[in-house]
This record gives C-alpha cells, structure tokens and sequence, in this order.
C-alpha cells in the first residue's frame, strides 16, 4: 500500500487522479456527441483503461480518513442522462453484455448496458471532482476511494472486460462485421467493403 504521510502528500495524489477524472469525464462527453465515429469502442477502452488506472492508485493506497468524519455537502450533482443517451445510441449494437458482478461470490451471468456502466462511473467520478474544485482535496480522494471500491471501480472493470471483447473479436475477425465497424481503429467504411 501506498503510504501518505503530509498533506502534500495526499494534494499531490489528489490532483493526479483529479487531472484522470477530467480526462475521462471529457472524453465520454465527447464519445456521446459522436466524436469517436466508428472509433467510438477502441477510444472507450482506452478512457476506460486510463481511469481504472487512477482507481488502482487509489485502491493501493491507504484509507482516506477524513478529519471530522463526514462529507461536506456540495448540492445535486449534474443529470447526465444525455451522455448516457448519445452513448446507448452510438453503442446500441454492442451496449448491452452479461457480467458476473462478483467473480468470487455470483455464479449467474446479469445483463449490463455499456452506456449505463460509463455513466455510472462519471456519476460517482463528478462528484468527487467538485469537492477537489471546491479546494478540499481530501473529501474528493476520500470519495473517489470509498466509490471506487464500493462501486464504480465495479462498473468500470465491467465495461473494460466488455469493450475490450468487442476490440478483440473485430480485431481477430470472430464476430460480425457491424461490430467491427466500431472497433477496428484502422477499418474503411463498410460500404467501401461491401462494393469491393
């Protein structure tokens, strides 16, 4: 485990994981407007893979024990039912997937939705953001550790196996070619292929 001795310390952690959060929370913003064209699914893992890694920080350090024990009040956070909207419908063909929650626990596959996971991680992530941007760097790692750990680290692990499945069928050629589409970075339009 990581260990931090000062408030430099914590700051320090705290404005890494802050610039992460920000780069993930832009980047689905941007994915849901249709910026990621037909890159959208390989662009995903990568915010994906970037954020877990700030998780992982955070999941290796020590506990975030705030001063007094309770977290500061900081009003409703955004809806941000019109990313998830954008990105079901630039997903649909791959959005919905089965997961087992708790590999150690669950033993029945539940059906998830990719668009629903990526928000729900941005939900638990907006929150913790605004307590660092409000200058309280302590409350934003304590809530960022506690969700991480108890759910969006979850749900972000999730879509990762996911998308990563889809990247992995279309880059092996074992899955249909509209997946493909999405997933192949380097894949000319399908209409270009289909009159070949």
């Amino acid at each position: 485990m990581s260990s931090f001795n000062t408030a430099e310390d914590w700051n320090t952690l705290a404005e890494r994981v802050a610039t992460h959060v920000r780069n993930y929370l832009s980047g689905i913003e941007a994915m849901a407007r249709g910026e990621g064209g037909k890159k959208i699914v390989p662009l995903l893992l990568l915010e994906v893979s970037q954020i877990l890694l700030a998780g992982a920080q955070l999941g290796a350090s020590e506990d975030v024990i705030l001063p007094d024990n309770w977290e500061p009040e900081i009003g409703d956070d955004p809806d941000l039912d019109a990313v998830r909207q954008g990105l079901a419908e630039r997903l649909a063909i791959v959005d919905e997937y089965v997961e087992v929650f708790d590999p150690y626990k669950d033993t029945e596959p539940i059906s998830y939705r990719l668009s629903d996971d990526l928000v729900d991680v941005a939900s638990d992530l907006v929150h913790g953001l605004r307590h660092y941007e409000k200058g309280r760097p302590l409350e934003a790692l304590w809530w960022l550790q506690y969700s991480y750990l108890n759910h969006w680290g979850n749900h972000a692990g999730a879509a990762l196996r996911a998308l990563h499945a889809v990247v992995a069928g279309a880059r092996l050629d074992v899955v249909a070619e509209p997946v493909e589409d999405l997933a192949d970075p380097t894949a000319e339009p399908l209409e270009q292929r289909v009159g070949n």
